[in-house]
């Protein structure tokens, strides 16, 4: 299973979105001195309704009130 993705605020390149925040990621384009670096956007929290419910795809379901003990 695949994790969602949104456009990264900063880069606007499509990045999957997984507990909320933006996974790491490098800037578009080449780099020209061949350090590794991280879009300013990478790891930043996610807007509302961004998020997959949980990594394995199980989401518990909404139930009202208490759910019963036994």
């Amino acid at each position: 299973m695949s994790s969602r993705r949104r456009s990264c605020p900063e880069c606007r390149r499509e990045i999957a979105v997984v507990a909320g925040r933006f996974a790491r990621h490098d800037p578009p384009g080449t780099r020209e001195s061949g350090d590794l670096v991280s879009c300013p956007g990478s790891r930043r929290t996610a807007q509302l309704g961004a998020v997959q419910p949980s990594l394995d795809g199980y989401a518990v379901p909404d139930f009202p009130g208490q759910l019963p003990l036994f």
